[in-house]
């Protein structure tokens, strides 16, 4: 029996396929948030331009996002916070100790953070003694559990209230029924001691303004608020691509990020902040860290398949409309990140396919997560190239490869193709009933487990073609002369390349 650490995408898919209540809460989250983001779309109006609009800033910025950065950190210095450049991810947990030894912390209140789950951050502070506790409800819930998010807007969304009071009665040393308003106001009054007690607050960061060295939080519950004012020391985590130029183009995401994530014209809270404590403000740190958080991102810089990966502004759309997602959750793909921005994000930000090669295969490539993407990353297409990249590196199964030679040499050719179907046809008379291929053995089963594998047709297109093309008779529009030409073109090109090949 696999380890969870070794288990693949498809093992942990099989186990939480079983889980009826994890289907069922994820299918009902996902579809709600979808369809409000649907409505808020319609509502707002050209929604498509603006998304070109965000696609375009987010183009912009990371194909110059030296400049940005540059101009960010050189502002964000001028407001009082301090920068720190963090390579890896054990280097910011690194820097993030340090802030910690230096102010003698015992206790740090985090507000969401997808960059601090990637780094591991929590584990980090526990190993030094130091008590590191959620104030996001959901990641609140999901800390008790000794669990990761299962969705990057909405971590606990595999759980009910049921559970969740179990989590929050143990806690709290007494039983509390499963009310959303008496969890919520136990968990209040808990975390609102923490804040006062804690010597660091914690957050991300949403998006960072280069042109006044600003980052902005959005959020509904105001923890993140509280963290950011209340403790007197702040250490922002920040992925080094969440940059953007200015404060108009904020507008754009502002339309944008709540609208996909959860359906709202805007977050309940957004917090622009710019620097610690001022001699005349009433609240806010004494001190801002700002560590930037490289880890793997610089890689796709220049990477015509993966470049686009970093104008992700971390919606979470991509997950409620992706089928697979919503079958199997967000911890069947072994990370922080899941659902289509995960099962690319993962293995991109690691340059590491052969660790990651199952990730790939979790999903239909039906395109729905670029139709949902607020700012139009193609990830469908590069779930495509990390299987071409995947199969270049020769990490896949012999079998798999010999498989797809043989599907070359068939299609490369009419005739074969021809004589295939025809042995076809006779052998899957052998298992044919009804019309389909039912069992659930032999080399079909990864497709019949599931469902029916069709039967061959009794005849192919290609073999009705003739009588088709004689009932159209004159309806059928004669090729232009130039079209003609590219078409053999092209056909004499395919015989090359299929020539050289052999």
């Amino acid at each position: 029996m696999k380890s969870a650490k070794e288990a693949s995408v498809a093992d942990r898919a099989r186990a939480a396929l079983q889980d009826e209540f994890l289907r069922n809460a994820v299918k009902y989250t996902t579809e709600r948030l979808r369809d409000g983001k649907q409505l808020a779309a319609s509502e707002q109006g050209n929604w498509e331009e603006w998304r070109e609009r965000g696609r375009q800033i987010r183009l912009h910025t990371i194909a110059h996002l030296d400049y940005y950065l540059n101009q960010f950190i050189d502002n964000a210095r001028a407001n009082g916070a301090q920068i720190h450049f963090a390579y890896t991810a054990e280097e910011a947990a690194a820097i993030t100790l340090a802030i910690a030894e230096k102010r003698g912390a015992r206790t740090v209140v985090k507000s969401k953070s997808m960059v601090s789950e990637e780094v591991h951050i929590n584990e980090a502070l526990k190993a030094q003694g130091i008590e590191a506790i959620e104030t996001d409800l959901g990641e609140y819930i999901i800390q008790l559990a000794k669990e990761g998010p299962s969705h990057i807007i909405i971590p606990a969304i595999h759980k009910n209230r049921t559970q969740i009071a179990e989590l929050l009665s143990k806690e709290a040393g007494e039983s509390l029924p499963p009310d959303t308003a008496v969890l919520a106001g136990f968990v209040r009054r808990k975390l609102r001691e923490k804040f006062l007690e804690a010597d660091i607050g914690m957050t991300g960061v949403n998006f960072a303004i280069a042109e006044s060295g600003s980052i902005v939080l959005f959020e509904n519950e105001g923890n993140a608020r509280m963290v950011s004012t209340v403790p007197k020391t702040q250490i922002s985590l920040m992925g080094m691509e969440r940059i953007i130029p200015t404060w108009a183009d904020l507008e754009v995401m502002a339309t944008l990020l709540p609208r996909s994530a959860t359906g709202q014209k805007l977050t309940v809270y957004m917090s622009g902040i710019s620097g610690p404590r001022r001699a005349l403000d009433s609240d806010g740190p004494e001190e801002m860290h700002i560590i930037i958080v490289d880890n793997g991102r610089s890689l796709q810089l220049g990477d015509p398949d993966f470049q686009e990966l970093l104008n992700c502004i971390r919606c979470g759309a991509c997950l409620n409309a992706c089928p697979v997602y919503r079958h199997i959750g967000g911890h069947a793909y072994g990370g922080p990140y899941s659902g289509p921005i995960g099962a690319v994000l993962k293995p991109a930000l690691q340059k590491n396919v052969a660790e990651w090669d199952d990730i790939a295969y979790a999903s239909s490539l039906c395109g729905a997560c670029y139709e949902a993407c607020p700012v139009k990353i193609p990830l469908h297409d590069m779930l495509v190239y990390l299987r071409k990249r995947k199969a270049e590196a020769g990490n896949t199964a012999p079998e798999e490869a010999w498989a797809m030679k043989g599907f070359r040499y068939i299609m490369s050719d009419h005739r074969r193709l021809r004589r295939v179907l025809t042995l076809g046809r006779l052998g899957q008379k052998l298992g044919l009933h009804d019309f389909a291929i039912k069992a659930k053995r032999g080399p079909l089963q990864g497709w019949s487990k599931y469902r029916h594998t069709p039967a061959i047709p009794a005849q192919s297109f290609r073999e009705k073609w003739p009588a088709l093309a004689h009932v159209l008779g004159d309806e059928r529009k004669e090729l232009s002369p130039q079209l003609q030409a590219r078409l053999e073109e092209e056909l004499r090109k395919r015989e090359r390349r299929v020539d050289d090949h052999e």
